[in-house]
């Protein structure tokens, strides 16, 4: 059980019957009466926020939460594939609860997967992640006129853009927090 004193940023707890994590929190303790801990909370299955105030003294339960890693294998539609590593179990997430990982995604890569009551809530992806270019204009040198960069198409169907020396089929390191090109990976 957690009281409202052990409230902290980043502290995920239960609520109704649904994960919350605390994106700001501040306390406050007003001249007479019982401190207060004022918390932005967020859903973590929704991702809607609101404020709400506890009183301390209050008891929560922690959120019933579990990382797991796991295998990404394949997409079905709008679904997403991923195997546990360790029991061979197999799981969906939804491109909405993807979000922005799926243009980074391919296959075999192992994610940190948070589950809530066995369900997959979320998907980590590896902070740097390697990539096939399919497509981009060629480099001519001494070609200066169309500045340090040019477009270019991953193998995920991302595109992004690349120092103007990257040619097709070659192998690039994204950073995935950003989205952005790293380095070009010697094979």
């Amino acid at each position: 059980m957690l009281e409202s004193g052990d409230l902290k940023k980043g502290l995920k707890l239960e609520l109704e019957g649904e994960p919350y994590v605390i994106v700001q929190f501040e306390f406050v303790k007003p001249g007479k009466g019982q401190a207060l801990y004022k918390c932005k909370l967020k859903n973590m299955l929704t991702g809607a926020q609101f404020d709400r105030t506890f009183r301390s003294g209050e008891k929560f339960n922690p959120a019933n939460l579990e990382e797991v890693q796991m295998e990404y294998l394949y997409a079905d539609a709008d679904r997403f594939c991923f195997m546990n590593t360790s029991n061979y179990e197999q799981e969906f997430v939804t491109e909405e609860q993807l979000g922005e990982s799926k243009n980074f995604l391919k296959e075999n890569t192992v994610c940190n997967v948070l589950l809530f009551d066995g369900r997959p809530i979320e998907v980590t992806l590896p902070y740097f992640i390697d990539l096939k270019v399919v497509k981009t204009d060629p480099w001519v040198k001494g070609d200066t006129a169309s500045g340090d960069s040019k477009p270019a198409t991953l193998e995920t169907g991302y595109v992004l853009n690349v120092p103007p020396f990257i040619q097709e089929s070659e192998l690039i390191r994204i950073d995935t927090r950003t989205g952005q090109y790293v380095e070009r990976v010697k094979t």
